[in-house]
């Protein structure tokens, strides 16, 4: 039976769920079935105003995917737009398939990224660019518009085509990956199950795999890898199985975490470090864009390796826009986020970015011995701050405008609030998924991080707000 969307009783979009990268909110409370219509016709009539004709359309695992598919596949057709169908896969696989399928003009993902099973939303592409910013905060205005428009009748074409295996082959070209290698790979139950277990029939060395099963009620912990306890299961399997690496991914295959064979769990910036001096050794003096929660040490690395790193925003969509508008080939976000550009498309593939781990350890590597240089420091992790949207920014502005004169600290404000000290930093910004602010500290000292804390706290507790007690680690 076809979905029935009647505008008379739709009262347009919920004021949080139009962010600025993608469409998200809680699944029948701020994001429902006639939201996802309405962004559909949205959508449609942004890509038609590009002289696009067919879109891809892509999915991931949870529990409202399906209906959300049905209905936003009637929205887009609707407008006559075309649509191609390619299932259940990956945030990436979708990127794939506009890239290299001439007839795909755009794409739009349905998914609730890491966020846990009470969330789904809308991620959506044009051809060379992400949608985001003021092109989201449009499609209320737009929808407005639609409805003074008379209405035809139209109908787009549905065709469906899978497409994991020219994707894998796309993987792993120059992958040269060592014999040895004894991999353990957590999919949480998300859309990169069904790819990784045909990935890794084509991998050399043992590869174990955990919770490859696609489910949406995520039953074994939290798709996002770049919080420990949602490691934990992957961690205890590499050190059961005396594993080299583990690798775990977000809910929809566009963020990576690790864990080292001593079970420690690298996070996006520690990362970038491996990535960044390899990139080096074939560009020497390229641009590499890391973002403002990185590390002040990964950054001083990569421009002792003779690379020009950049301190960028946070957020897939607005470095993807500064990778083409510096021309890096490299960028990283501590989330776990990783985009290549130098024999890869640019875009942010956790999949591919595992492949390019792996390539690094040949045999008798391990990823211990190749950061061992690195100093030690002591940090937080990221540390989430509830904190309601209609508030979160106005907080931020209060914040700044109580540092603008601090004397020994540095003040960079390209997104959010950073404070950068001789001998360490402090991070607080509003997230653009969630209901929170975000705080990260590093330091040369557990003293001096625990007087960054402390500053942290004073500021927060001047607007209401509580700094939760994050683990230290060194």
């Amino acid at each position: 039976m076809a979905y029935i969307f009647d505008p008379k009783k739709y009262d347009g979009f919920h004021p949080d769920i139009l962010r600025k990268y993608d469409i998200r909110g809680r699944v029948g409370e701020t994001l429902k079935v006639d939201d996802v219509f309405a962004a559909g016709l949205c959508f449609a009539d942004l890509v038609q105003e590009q002289g696009i004709t067919t879109v891809a359309v892509c999915r991931d695992g949870r529990l409202s995917s399906p209906e959300f598919e049905t209905v936003l596949m009637e929205a887009i057709t609707s407008r006559g737009v075309n649509i191609l169908q390619i299932g259940v896969g990956p945030t990436p696989l979708l990127y794939y398939v506009v890239k290299e399928i001439p007839s795909v003009g755009a794409g739009i993902m349905i998914t609730g990224s890491h966020n846990d099973a009470r969330y789904n939303g809308l991620k959506m592409l044009l051809k060379d660019k992400p949608i985001w910013g003021e092109e989201i905060q449009g499609f209320r205005r737009r929808y407005h518009l639609l409805l003074t428009q008379e209405s035809i009748e139209k109908n787009g074409m549905i065709r469906s085509q899978e497409f994991y295996t020219p994707y894998i082959q796309r993987l792993l070209k120059g992958m040269t990956l060592s014999p040895t290698l004894k991999v353990v790979w957590d999919c949480g139950n998300g859309a990169t199950g069904p790819v990784v277990q045909s990935l890794v029939q084509h991998l050399p060395g043992q590869h174990i795999l955990l919770y490859e099963k696609v489910d949406g009620t995520f039953p074994h912990h939290h798709p996002d890898p770049t919080v420990a306890n949602n490691m934990k299961e992957l961690r205890e399997a590499v050190l059961r199985e005396n594993a080299d690496v583990g690798i775990g991914f977000d809910g929809d295959g566009d963020r990576i975490g690790v864990i080292t064979r001593t079970g420690r769990l690298l996070l996006g910036d520690q990362l970038m470090v491996l990535y960044g001096r390899d990139l080096l050794k074939k560009h020497p003096g390229a641009t590499i864009l890391v973002d403002v929660k990185t590390s002040r040490w990964v950054l001083e690395d990569l421009k002792h390796r003779g690379g020009e790193p950049r301190l960028c925003a946070t957020g897939h969509s607005s470095i993807k826009a500064m990778m083409k508008e510096t021309g890096a080939l490299l960028a990283g976000e501590l989330s776990g986020h990783i985009f290549f550009a130098d024999d890869y498309y640019g875009y942010d593939d956790a999949l591919y970015a595992s492949l390019r781990l792996l390539n690094l350890l040949k045999e008798g590597s391990n990823l211990e011995t190749l950061l061992s240089d690195m100093p030690l420091t002591y940090q937080t992790p990221e540390i989430g701050i509830a904190c309601p949207d209609a508030v979160k920014f106005r907080v931020m502005e209060n914040i700044k405008a109580r540092l603008q004169h601090d004397p020994d600290g540095q003040l960079i404000t390209l997104d959010g609030i950073r404070m950068d000290y001789a001998d360490g930093w402090w991070l607080l910004r509003a997230s653009n998924t969630e209901s929170i602010l975000t705080a990260r500290a590093e330091a040369l000292s557990a003293e001096r991080l625990q007087q960054f804390l402390e500053h942290l706290e004073e500021m927060l507790a001047s607007e209401n707000l509580k700094l939760p007690k994050g683990k230290l680690s060194g």
